[in-house]
């Protein structure tokens, strides 16, 4: 005998209370999915502060140290440097160096020298001796002594041509060689400022250093992948000198010289930590224990090289010790908050499993009530089942919060 079937108000009725329950359940899935989404940029923030700290105050213990071992003035590291230029006999920078060397201020003003900023390695320093190494291998001995000049006049008076596209030996930097006895074996590397393409991005005005606003690599979870340290690009410290040096259309060369020599290459503690993040670096990177990463994603084994030419060490202590206490106070301050929210963020998690398990509940109840038998003899409408809101949408029309709400 078959069920009785029931009302149609009474079956509309139900399925009304049934789908008011899903829509409820539905909006409680999103209202913990913001909150959480809105924890993980707080964490991620949070990171990203710490990671700032951590690498400044590397950067003052190393340099301590490094007062402490009394090792050679910064003076004495760029004279260092010279030196190592001046050895790579028959270059275009080991011609240069010796202009300088023999004429001193007067060399400056010669129209040829004018334009000359320098050389890459001369142009920036880094805060020890390992980066010192590793980016110079990784940049290479061409790049570290090459030329650096401020306009594209200065590239075209180095050499001349004749009509048949010939080097003309007795101007430019072959006629400059004469005068100190010297020859000139090969090609050499120029870089011209006004000619690279800028970094488009956002500079920190707020930095003294004026570093590069850049988007630091982030796992599926949101937060930065084990070991990762900074960007090369930005582990660079300029002069006063030259950080007033800017283009005509006013970027400085960290902007250019820098970000064209580095680009997003990134800094880990050790290799395995490169291995891990392999799938989040797209131009290069190195380790402090030697590991480096082309961006082509080649790596380079072996045996570091013994280098010629290498970024002077900085070891001018740039913080104050109460400033290094305060950023001690403020790694663990931040430490502490991280804790409490991944509690918050656990606990809004936990609540998320439960609500979609309810709403997978409460939306099988609603299919089992459509298809009881005393229904389907009751010609009715199919009401619509929400479902829960994908993360950024909401199929409920609440708005979804950017902040999080309790």
């Amino acid at each position: 005998m078959a069920s009785p079937s029931l009302p149609s108000q009474i079956v509309e009725f139900n399925c009304k209370v049934m789908e008011e329950k899903l829509k409820s359940l539905g909006l409680k899935v999103n209202h913990h999915d913001d909150n959480i989404r809105f924890l993980k940029s707080e964490i991620n923030a949070i990171e990203d502060s710490c990671i700032d700290l951590a690498i400044k105050l590397g950067n003052y213990h190393s340099s301590a140290a490094a007062v402490a071992n009394n090792d050679t003035s910064a003076q004495e590291a760029e004279q260092r440097t010279i030196q190592s230029i001046l050895d790579q006999e028959k270059t275009a920078a080991a011609i240069i160096c010796q202009m300088k060397v023999r004429y001193h201020e007067s060399a400056s003003k010669m129209p040829l020298m004018k334009n000359i900023l320098g050389f890459v390695a001369t142009l920036g320093k880094v805060n020890d001796d390992n980066l010192s190494r590793l980016f110079a291998e990784y940049l290479g001995r061409d790049n570290m002594i090459a030329l650096v000049c401020k306009t594209s006049d200065g590239v075209n008076g180095l050499e001349k041509y004749d009509k048949d596209g010939i080097i003309d030996k007795s101007s430019g930097i072959h006629g400059l060689c004469r005068s100190v006895g010297k020859f000139l074996d090969g090609r050499f590397t120029v870089f011209c400022l006004e000619n690279l393409r800028p970094f488009s991005g956002d500079v920190n005005i707020h930095d003294p250093q004026r570093r590069l606003i850049l988007h630091r690599p982030r796992l599926p979870g949101g937060e930065c992948p084990p070991g990762f340290l900074g960007f090369a690009v930005n582990m660079i410290h300029l002069d006063r000198a030259h950080l007033s040096c800017l283009t005509a259309s006013g970027h400085g060369l960290r902007e250019t010289l820098f970000y064209s020599l580095f680009s997003h290459l990134q800094v880990y503690k050790t290799r395995a930590d490169i291995q891990r993040a392999l799938p989040l670096i797209n131009d290069g990177a190195v380790s402090l224990d030697g590991g480096i990463l082309k961006p082509n994603g080649s790596f380079c084994l072996g045996d570091s090289k013994n280098l010629e030419v290498k970024f002077p060490v900085s070891i001018e202590v740039s913080s104050s010790p109460e400033n290094i206490v305060e950023m001690e106070e403020q790694i663990k301050l931040k430490n502490w908050q991280k804790e409490r929210l991944l509690e918050d963020m656990k606990r809004e998690e936990d609540l998320l499993k439960q609500v979609k398990e309810l709403y997978s509940k409460q939306k099988q109840e609603l299919m089992d009530y459509l298809t009881r038998p005393e229904l389907t003899q009751t010609p009715h409408d199919s009401p619509t089942i929400p479902s829960p809101a994908t993360p950024g949408s909401n199929p409920f029309g609440a708005k979804s919060s950017q902040k999080r709400r309790h």
